[in-house]
């Protein structure tokens, strides 16, 4: 059965779908300038290689574009979304000692959720596990805001994130939550082993129920004179942390 497909858009988020040898990619839509520039920055890898290529216009990338106000850069994919991936098949094949996991409880905005997919891959994340209902797994603003970064991490999509936080605990991991009413902060916590980096909704945080699968509790520790950051710099923050303290 053939799978639905949908728009991707920008440089980085379509030269690594191109790249990505399991994602299946229906048409690219391209103008002749921004092929040229990516063949030139690429000549090693024939991109467009068995790929179907229709030449537009930028006016035609941008009506093709719609509504959703992203800068395109010349390149447009129609795509499959990737093989989702099962979270205890992951645990299964996956004999690390070190295990980072982000969890995102109602977190939905595609810009967010972009740059926190982003950064992910920068630190060196295992995967990151969304609610399967708020997560828009079409957005092209999510894959523009990720810069190519959905084709090189795993993400979870599960029904429920308390009963997913319950069974990871089982599995020996330790959740950490980020909430702006904790005393501790992250940089003082040992982070090697198995570990759920988790982070509440954009507007409310972490809700009550959540918080009490939680293990510890930390915040960013930051001026006096900001009280928060938006929720992918925090992301950002706490990834690089965890990652240069176990690399």
């Amino acid at each position: 059965m053939k799978k639905s497909t949908f728009l991707i858009v920008g440089k980085h988020a379509v030269l690594e779908a191109l790249k990505n040898p399991v994602r299946k990619i229906e048409r690219v839509f391209v103008t002749e300038d921004a092929q040229k520039k990516l063949n030139r920055e690429n000549q090693n890898l024939n991109l467009f290689n068995k790929v179907n290529v229709f030449y537009k216009s930028r006016k035609e990338l941008d009506n093709l574009c719609g509504r959703d106000e992203t800068a395109h850069q010349g390149l447009v994919a129609e795509v499959e979304q990737l093989e989702e991936v099962n979270l205890k098949e992951f645990l299964i094949e996956n004999k690390k000692n070190n295990i980072n996991l982000i969890a995102l409880e109602e977190v939905s905005d595609p810009r967010n959720i972009g740059s926190i997919i982003r950064s992910a891959v920068a630190f060196k994340i295992d995967g990151i596990i969304v609610k399967e209902r708020s997560f828009p797994s079409k957005s092209k603003l999510l894959y523009k805001s990720a810069s190519g970064g959905t084709e090189h991490i795993n993400i979870f999509k599960v029904a429920n994130i308390n009963t997913t936080l319950k069974f990871l605990k089982s599995k020996e991991f330790w959740v950490s939550a980020f909430d702006i009413s904790a005393k501790k902060d992250f940089t003082d916590h040992n982070w090697i082993g198995k570990n759920i980096l988790l982070f509440g909704s954009e507007g409310y945080g972490i809700k009550a129920k959540t918080l009490e699968h939680s293990d510890f509790k930390f915040r960013v520790k930051m001026d006096n004179n900001m009280e928060s950051l938006n929720i992918s710099n925090t992301v950002s923050v706490v990834c690089h942390h965890i990652f240069q303290s176990i690399k």
